[in-house]
C-alpha cells in the first residue's frame, strides 16, 4: 500500500500542516496548491512543501489529516 503524505514545513522544519491520502491525484493536486500558496516571504524564509510516500498509516505523522 502506498500512502501519499504532504507536509508544509516552516523555516525551522516544524510541520505546520500535513495531509495523507491513498489517492495519488489528490496528493499531487494538494502539493501543487500548497506550493502555489506559499508567499514570497515564506519562500525566502525557507518554508518547504514536501510530498513523500510511506508504506503504512503507522508512518504518517500523528497530526496529519487522513483522507481516503
Amino acid at each position: 500500500m502506498t500512502i501519499w503524505v504532504n507536509e508544509q514545513r516552516d523555516a525551522c522544519g516544524i510541520v505546520q500542516a500535513c495531509i495523507a491520502t491513498k489517492n495519488r491525484g489528490m496528493a499531487e493536486d494538494c502539493h501543487k496548491n500548497w506550493q502555489n500558496e506559499l508567499t514570497l516571504q515564506q519562500k525566502e524564509e525557507g518554508w518547504q512543501v514536501i510530498l513523500k510516500t510511506v508504506d503504512s498509516w503507522d508512518e504518517v505523522p500523528v497530526n496529519a489529516l487522513k483522507l481516503n
